[in-house]
């Protein structure tokens, strides 16, 4: 599954609140083998017959997209720049025109491929926030100290994001609540939790 890296997270007092990933209209990357590459969404099918797609936002708040705007299309290691001809919002996706995209074929060709942006063209984060891809990777330990893992996977849901957590021969979903997760520590690698009663059983 691939990861939501354009999203962030910061915590309150209900949620660690998703926020938007950006508001930028200039050009995005040019580059398609750039390793500051941040997805934003994938291409999850055609839209109509003219060539449309529709893009499932990893963050469905997100307006860091804009009609003329410089994208790049990625697939493993496949890397394409396209410009957004024509952009508009249907319910909890985007549907977009790309150039030379003008057949539901064409379009039929896109699916699977992630819409991302260069790094900079996304907003500086506040205070608190971190972005989704850079939970990966982070060791999740409990308020008392307790090793559980490290986190593998960040998955959306409609509450809250769910941080998959591996660790002991054992797998954990951690929601990025408030009431659980109490501090982020990107320069330790560490996410502190305050397990609730049941959270790291079974």
């Amino acid at each position: 599954m691939p990861q939501p890296p354009a999203r962030t997270v910061k915590s309150s007092s209900r949620s660690l609140k998703r926020s938007k990933a950006g508001q930028t209209t200039s050009a995005a990357a040019t580059r398609p083998d750039s390793d500051r590459l941040v997805a934003l969404g994938q291409i999850s099918g055609p839209h109509a017959i003219h060539g449309e797609v529709r893009l499932r936002l990893y963050n469905p708040t997100s307006s860091a997209l804009a009609v003329q705007q410089a994208v790049v299309l990625r697939r493993g290691a496949a890397r394409e720049v396209r410009r957004i001809i024509g952009l508009r919002r249907n319910k909890r996706v985007l549907l977009l025109h790309l150039d030379g995209c003008e057949t539901m074929t064409a379009a039929e060709a896109l699916v699977g491929y992630e819409v991302c942006v260069d790094e900079s063209e996304l907003p500086p984060l506040r205070d608190g926030e971190i972005y989704v891809r850079d939970l990966v990777g982070l060791e999740v330990v409990t308020t008392g100290g307790d090793l559980v893992g490290a986190v593998v996977e960040v998955m959306a849901a409609p509450s809250a994001d769910v941080c998959v957590v591996q660790g002991g021969g054992r797998e954990h979903l951690i929601p990025l609540i408030a009431d659980i997760v109490r501090r982020i520590d990107r320069d330790a690698g560490r996410l502190i939790i305050e397990p609730v009663p049941g959270l790291l059983d079974g």
